[in-house]
């Protein structure tokens, strides 16, 4: 599956109307962040039975603030609206799929 662009719009009811939700908050000027963004989109080719979302952090400052965004890049898994990963920094190809294989479990 392709990743999607979620915004302040839409975040809600993207966590919320999906039964797993993965998201990178992210902003353009961070070095990490593009690393990060070729291995995110890479693993969501994986899973069409999961949501992988990109959320600007510069363009959607509430929802970074709301959910405490400290540094970026950072990881947050959503299972049914509700929060059960979060993971700052950059994460390899291999530890996001085993998080995605965890999650799945759940």
């Amino acid at each position: 599956m392709a990743t999607v662009d979620v915004t302040s719009a839409n975040f809600v009811d993207t966590i919320k109307k999906n039964d797993l939700v993965v998201v990178d908050f992210w902003a353009d000027w961070c070095g990490p962040c593009k690393k990060f963004a070729p291995i995110f989109k890479k693993v969501s080719e994986n899973h069409d039975d999961v949501v992988f979302a990109k959320v600007d952090t510069d363009a959607n400052q509430d929802i970074a603030g709301t959910l405490n965004i400290m540094s970026i890049p950072t990881v947050m898994a959503f299972h049914k609206g509700d929060m059960v990963f979060n993971q700052a920094g950059v994460l390899s190809a291999g530890q996001l799929e085993k998080v995605i294989s965890q999650l799945k479990g759940i």
